[in-house]
């Protein structure tokens, strides 16, 4: 890991990739700022972090809250100039039978797209008073062209990439830099409630080394593992009949899934 990633926040550290980051980047000389929604669970990504040798501060808060996220991250970067920005708590639905609702749709835009720039816009703005630090949107592969099995979640994830992608450069001459992670499948919560066969799933903790190398390179787009990556990056290519063709196919969720 990179020593320059003294101090960082990470949001939806309670389970999955955001749990095994926060276990990854936690030793001594760094301090963590998680959150989450499940206090059970963040406690015991809190406790291991600190057993780790990080010195750590955990926070029940709703991501949606643009007032409680901009209070918070101004808070943690007053505690300690903040590296290292991980965007990472979102949220996936279930569409099978009718489909997802219309509360679903929203609930999934609120944390997905609004969760995501009410954690990085208040770190954007003290990091460009500072001259200098990293952001990292969590997106995903499911971004690169709309499934009919999670519209929501697709669209929500294609939103999040392309606006990671353009504010990297219109960031850096601010001196922040700016990476957008695109996992395949990554075992979670989200996965764990998964009935059909998943390609190249992947353990958490290794996802984590995966990102953490991408972010110290500081790659654009962080896309793992590479053959799912290259299968989904196909599907950009396909004509619409192929692609509606082969997607029908697809397994549906059976029900809401949050991550």
């Amino acid at each position: 890991m990179s020593l320059q990633y003294n101090a960082i926040l990470i949001t939806g550290a309670s389970s999955g990739i955001g749990a095994a980051l926060a276990r990854h980047y936690a030793r001594p000389g760094v301090t963590l700022f998680i959150s989450g929604r499940n206090q059970p669970r963040l406690k015991q990504v809190e406790n291991d972090c600190r057993e780790a040798g990080a010195n750590v501060f955990a926070d029940i808060l709703d991501v949606t809250d643009a007032g409680v996220m901009h209070e918070y991250v101004s808070k943690c970067h007053g505690i300690m100039p903040l590296s290292l920005v991980i965007a990472n708590a979102g949220i996936s639905a279930g569409s099978g039978g009718s489909g997802e609702t219309s509360g679903q749709v929203r609930q999934i835009m609120a944390t997905n797209v609004d969760g995501v720039l009410n954690t990085i816009d208040p770190a954007i703005e003290v990091m460009k008073h500072d001259g200098r630090g990293q952001i990292a949107i969590m997106s995903s592969q499911a971004s690169w062209r709309g499934l009919s099995t999670a519209p929501a979640y697709c669209a929500s994830k294609a939103a999040i990439r392309i606006y990671g992608e353009a504010l990297r450069g219109n960031l850096a001459r601010d001196g922040i830099r700016v990476n957008v992670i695109c996992p395949g499948f990554v075992k979670s919560r989200i996965t764990d409630a998964n009935s059909f066969r998943m390609p190249f799933l992947m353990e958490a903790a290794k996802a984590a080394k995966i990102i953490d190398r991408g972010l110290t390179k500081n790659r654009a787009i962080i896309a793992f593992p590479w053959q799912m990556n290259m299968a989904t990056s196909l599907l950009k290519h396909l004509p619409s009949v192929i692609f509606e063709r082969l997607t029908a196919r697809l397994p549906k969720k059976s029900a809401q899934q949050n991550g």
